[in-house]
């Protein structure tokens, strides 16, 4: 009995999809998804399809392609923003998948008991320099030829923008963290990272405003995480903070892994876990393609 994580799968890939069909059930196995599945409506149906029957409980929180208003739903219109968020939210509930808007569940099997916390958090382009102010920070990012695709296919409407979607996700998200603080350990789900110092992107630094938010630094000390786990980045790793293990999960575009190996191979047990005791230092511990 473990819990399991993994995270853009991108499964508007073929490649991606056909590999998922072919993964292994794990009866016994909880499984977090933890954004980035895919674009739309069916391709997520298609989703938990294959994996609802092959685990004992299956968690979704979104990532930003979730939100891309780039199909409409099956025999419907195009949705935006939080509409969008909202049918997604229905379409899990149909299939009995926990997302951000449910009641958090208590894991009491190995490495328990810790309350699983799915958390909707996006990006308020805070990862920025100092010297950049936030009305400056996407001209910043253009300036080394960087934009994320979400500035044109994320519409964030009732809100004006992202950061303020953000914001308006940190303070429901703190309200009902806040009431289940009994000292309980968690296990903090977001598909962005949790903290600035664990964004690595060597080959794209300045986009790291589109991967999250100052306001979550602390989130894993003042809610007691025993692992925080998120996606976005395409780049594994394990790292700990403050006697924190922080999990990045992604599995990624084609080109990011190896199909030979089989998506079972890229996930990652959250629960129980390692049993080493963390290092001194706080660097990643280890990567693997």
């Amino acid at each position: 009995m473990r819990v399991l994580a993994i995270s853009d799968l991108h499964l508007d890939f073929k490649d991606n999809m056909d590999a998922l069909r072919k993964m292994p059930a794990f009866p016994q196995d909880w499984l977090i998804t933890c954004g980035d599945l895919c674009t739309s409506e069916a391709h997520l149906r298609t989703t938990l399809d294959i994996l609802v029957p092959r685990f004992k409980r299956v968690f979704w929180v979104p990532g930003n392609h979730e939100l891309w208003s780039s199909a409409p739903v099956a025999g419907g219109p195009l949705l935006r923003g939080m509409a969008k968020y909202r049918h997604l939210v229905d379409v899990c509930r149909e299939y009995d998948v926990l997302t951000p808007e449910d009641p958090y569940v208590t894991w009491t099997g190995p490495g328990g008991p810790c309350r699983i916390v799915p958390l909707f958090l996006g990006y308020d382009y805070s990862f920025r320099p100092e010297h950049v102010a936030f009305e400056d920070a996407v001209a910043w990012a253009m300036e080394d030829g960087v934009l994320c695709s979400d500035e044109k296919l994320i519409n964030p409407e009732p809100y004006e923008s992202m950061p303020a979607w953000c914001r308006a996700r940190l303070g429901y998200s703190l309200d009902r963290l806040e009431a289940i603080a009994d000292g309980t350990p968690t296990v903090l789900i977001n598909h962005f990272p949790l903290r600035r110092d664990l964004v690595r992107l060597r080959r794209i630094p300045r986009f790291t405003i589109w991967c999250g938010t100052r306001e979550t630094e602390t989130f894993h000390l003042a809610y007691e995480a025993k692992v925080v786990v998120s996606g976005h980045l395409h780049m594994r790793a394990t790292d700990y903070r403050d006697h924190v293990r922080f999990e990045e999960v992604s599995l990624g575009y084609p080109r990011d892994w190896l199909r030979d190996r089989g998506v079972a191979a890229y996930l990652r047990e959250i629960l129980p876990g390692p049993t080493d005791p963390p290092p001194k230092d706080a660097g990643p511990i280890w990567r693997f393609r």
